[in-house]
């Protein structure tokens, strides 16, 4: 079942784990080893999380990189079916 505008995976980091720790954007680019500009564009939806920030993000807050590219995933393939509209697709059958 598709989820219906699924958050920015940037806004799942911002509201769940840095808000609840009282972590700065500061603070958390710097424990994740990026710069504070990329952690920020992430959280504000202009970036989104590549496999490498997964990895970090895994590992700083004990999750699994897979829940946040699967997150990433959801997201980007919402936006993409909100951009596309109605794709005029031939169905490819075998002759």
């Amino acid at each position: 079942m598709k989820m219906h505008s699924p958050p920015h995976p940037g806004e799942v980091l911002r509201q769940l784990c840095l808000e609840p720790l009282g972590i700065s954007v500061t603070e958390a680019a710097e424990a994740l080893g990026v710069s504070r500009k990329t952690l920020s564009a992430i959280l504000n939806g202009r970036a989104g999380i590549s496999p490498e920030m997964a990895l970090r993000l895994a590992k700083a807050f004990g999750t699994s990189a897979e829940s946040w590219l699967n997150q990433q995933m959801h997201f980007d393939l919402w936006a993409a079916e909100q951009a596309v509209g109605d794709l005029k697709v031939r169905k490819l059958t075998a002759a």
